[in-house]
């Protein structure tokens, strides 16, 4: 399996890149989000979403209700249970979001050098001179000369969908703008994406605690991604919210960096962040073109060291009309992979794109393909400089599980964890084979009744790169001092073989607790 692992410092033979990929049991290393719609619901699309590598299924309520996508992920759980692949659930918020409101519908064709009257008045009915928007206070916020963008998905600088305005008065309520192209807005709802300017709105709106309590709660969802956080406070007032809900005390948050508030606060927030999305669509735009990938490398680069996922969003969008990404597209999936991403998001690529699955399976194999030649020897020794000395117990324990399997060429590491944090701290050091992740349910009680820990955890490794959970039978300690874990790894390796990533002969690393050591076993299998 490792002979493949090439690197890019290395002369590579032209003839190896012509030949075919091998398909294997994880499509790649590198996770997928799908953000799932109205060409994305359906228990068949479903299902080959999860077999062509999706692991999270992304709701976005900045459109549907909660009925819609209660549907959706009903038919995701059969999909689930007939494809017996595990994918775990992420609650996209609102956020402070703009929004012009087209109550007609009809689609509005914009020229270039018109003018265009940006309004809070709803009642006033949207037209080529006249948008209403959802927000009175961007007369406040906004001067002469900034830029506003519109769109369906925003600005990318190659759809006409999308209108590039620059505010030329504001009279009241109003902004009056110049209309720098021609566009046809068409559809209900058109996103407002006012560059570098900050706008007075919650980042939790009334809304989205209504949806998270409700919907969010009676579906234990497992990451919320918090759309445009802008302040590490943020994410702490989001935290305590969750706590006062049962069981969402274990949901994971994200925070999405959507503007330079975000960027200019990043270091705070990923502190108290459980994992960070970077919104490439939002920050494209707030950001100078020559400026994104400076930051996407920065960013990516203190996730990694943090040892939080990464998500990245925005890669492939001409694959929501089209079977193939673009050459662009394609080599920035790769260069999202060996920036150190953990996962890639898909928007309206599997939301509303055409070909979902195909897309899915596209990226994962540019990903399969990036991973080989992912310099991990360099990335290895940087992280283990950045920790610094003395390591934590677990820290050491965790790099050395991942230097001894790559030593020995281990086909896999099996970890065993109950709150999943030492499969984590094996992830952060990126080792070229897969972890497996045992997770160890706990047994709670609230004095009425037992219950078992274990599903989230396992869940919500499905977003960390490297890392595939298996939940073992509760019956099984994770720590142990009897022969009750032989059973539990035998267990594990059984699912490697189906699995087809552990054969006969091959080396394993094994990573457990056993009393109060914490120990790294290499086993060699016979036949």
């Amino acid at each position: 399996m490792h002979s493949s692992h090439l690197l890019l410092e290395e002369p590579i033979r032209m003839a190896s890149i012509l030949e075919p990929s091998k398909s294997s049991f994880f499509p790649a290393l590198t996770k997928i989000v799908g953000t799932l719609g109205p060409k994305s619901r359906s228990v068949e699309i479903l299902s080959g979403c999860l077999k062509s590598g999706m692991s999270v299924a992304r709701f976005d309520f900045s459109w549907g209700d909660a009925e819609y996508h209660q549907e959706t992920l009903d038919n995701l759980k059969v999909a689930v249970k007939s494809t017996k692949k595990l994918c775990a659930v992420m609650l996209d918020t609102v956020g402070p979001e703009l929004q012009v409101i087209n109550k007609s519908e009809k689609a509005i064709t914009l020229k270039a050098d018109g003018l265009v009257t940006l309004t809070p008045n709803q009642d006033q009915e949207a037209s080529s001179e006249v948008l209403p928007i959802n927000f009175n206070g961007l007369a406040k916020a906004v001067k002469k000369g900034d830029t506003i963008f519109v769109g369906q998905y925003l600005f990318t600088g190659s759809e006409t969908t999308s209108v590039w305005l620059e505010v030329d008065e504001v009279k009241g309520d109003d902004v009056i703008c110049l209309s720098r192209n021609a566009a046809t807005l068409a559809g209900s709802l058109f996103t407002l994406h006012a560059s570098q300017v900050h706008i007075d709105l919650p980042t939790l709106t009334v809304k989205d605690k209504e949806v998270i309590s409700t919907w969010g709660v009676q579906n234990k969802i497992d990451f919320l991604s918090l759309s445009y956080c802008r302040h590490a406070e943020d994410v702490r007032q989001t935290r305590e919210m969750l706590k006062k809900l049962g069981d969402l005390s274990q949901t994971q948050i994200f925070a999405k960096i959507e503007n330079v508030e975000g960027l200019t606060h990043f270091d705070e927030i990923l502190q108290e962040a459980d994992g960070i999305i970077l919104s490439r669509g939002n920050l494209g735009i707030d950001l100078p073109p020559e400026k994104v990938f400076l930051f996407q490398k920065a960013a990516l680069y203190k996730c990694n060291m943090a040892g939080k996922p990464a998500v990245l969003t925005r890669v492939v969008d001409s694959m929501t009309d089209n079977l193939r990404p673009t050459r662009a597209e394609a080599t920035d999936v790769a260069n999202a992979v060996l920036d150190g991403s953990d996962a890639i998001l898909l928007g309206a690529e599997t939301l509303r794109g055409l070909y979902p699955v195909e897309t899915i399976s596209t990226v994962g194999r540019i990903c399969a393909e990036a991973e080989k030649v992912f310099n991990q020897d360099l990335y290895f020794k940087k992280t283990v400089k950045y920790v610094g000395e003395p390591m934590t117990h677990l820290e050491s324990i965790a790099s050395s599980a991942v230097r001894a399997a790559i030593k020995v060429k281990a086909s896999v590491i099996i970890c065993f964890t109950s709150s999943g944090r030492a499969a984590r701290l094996i992830a952060k050091y990126r080792p070229t084979m897969p972890v497996i992740s045992v997770v160890i349910p706990r047994v709670k009680t609230n004095q009425l009744k037992w219950s078992f820990s274990g599903a989230f955890e396992a869940r919500q490794s499905l977003i960390v790169r490297g890392l595939f959970p298996m939940l073992a039978d509760p019956r099984h300690p994770a720590e142990s001092t009897s022969a009750t874990n032989e059973s539990v790894l035998k267990v594990a390796l059984d699912h490697g073989k189906q699995a087809g990533v552990i054969k006969s002969h091959d080396r394993v690393v094994v990573c457990q607790k056993v009393g109060d050591s914490s120990v790294v076993k290499i086993i060699e299998l016979e036949d």
